[in-house]
Formats: structure tokens, C-alpha cells, sequence
């Protein structure tokens, strides 16, 4: 069950993160996540939004440099430690963790657990075979 995520490129100056932030606002998309990766010469924005292909299209269209890619989101308790079950399971499994973001959610004692890895598929497997609930974007929202 993969989410569709947004990825911007940022250039690494003032006001940068909030042109994007401000045009995004300002078009009525909703971001339901996001996080920002940095180094010292440029930023990636990753987003999850309720309308991925229409937020995509228009940050193309205003000039930003926009990928989408998919990635897991995991149902996790709301407690200290809960994400290191699956990531646990995913390390033995041999699948790489290219990096992972978390958030909580407001009507149960849940977070989510997002995260990119080298095979979505092995990765699901593994998880849902164990149990671990995976997250279906359209259940969350």
C-alpha cells in the first residue's frame, strides 16, 4: 500500500522553503506531512498531500523541480520506542532504509511511520506477514 509522496528541490537561501510552503497554501493544497532534508548547498521538501497528482502538476507548472515517489506508512503506537519494531524487521530483512518520517495522529493513540525503502514490495511483505499494519492513505485522511 504505497503513498504517493512530493519531493522539492531547495535551493539553500533565505525564503526558499516558504515560496513553495506560501504557493502551496495559496493554491488550497492541504499537506497533511512534510519534512525537510538539508545540506549546505541545497534542501529536499517531502510532502504528503491529499491531492498528490494536482499539487505535482502545479509545482511543475510553477517552476519548481518536483519528483513524486512512493513510499510505506506503517500504524504505529504512540509511545516511546514503537518505531523500532519495523524498522528492526526491515534491517534483518536485509532492506535498506533510505530514510523515514513520523507523525502522529489526533484521534487515536497512533502514529505514522513513513518511510522510504529499496523494495516496497519485500518490504510490505515482510511487515504485513508480521502482522504490522500498514497505512492506506485514504484510511488516514
Amino acid at each position: 500500500m504505497a503513498i504517493e509522496q512530493v519531493s522539492v528541490f531547495l535551493e539553500n537561501h533565505p525564503g526558499r522553503l516558504m515560496e513553495v510552503l506560501n504557493f502551496l497554501a495559496q493554491e488550497g493544497f492541504d499537506m497533511r506531512a512534510y519534512c525537510v532534508a538539508e545540506t549546505s548547498d541545497f534542501g529536499i521538501l517531502r510532502i504528503i498531500l491529499r491531492d498528490t497528482a494536482a499539487a505535482y502538476a502545479a509545482l511543475k507548472k510553477q517552476g519548481f523541480t518536483a519528483k513524486k515517489t512512493e513510499i510505506l506508512g506503517v500504524i504505529i503506537p504512540d509511545t516511546p520506542g514503537s518505531s523500532v519494531v519495523p524498522l528492526q524487521m526491515l534491517n534483518d530483512a536485509g532492506i535498506n532504509i533510505e530514510y523515514t518520517y513520523a507523525f502522529a495522529l489526533q484521534q487515536a493513540e497512533r502514529a505514522v511511520l513513513l518511510l522510504r525503502v529499496d523494495d516496497n514490495g519485500k518490504a510490505e511483505e515482510i511487515l504485513s506477514s508480521a502482522g504490522v499494519q500498514l497505512a492506506d492513505f485514504s484510511t488516514l485522511f
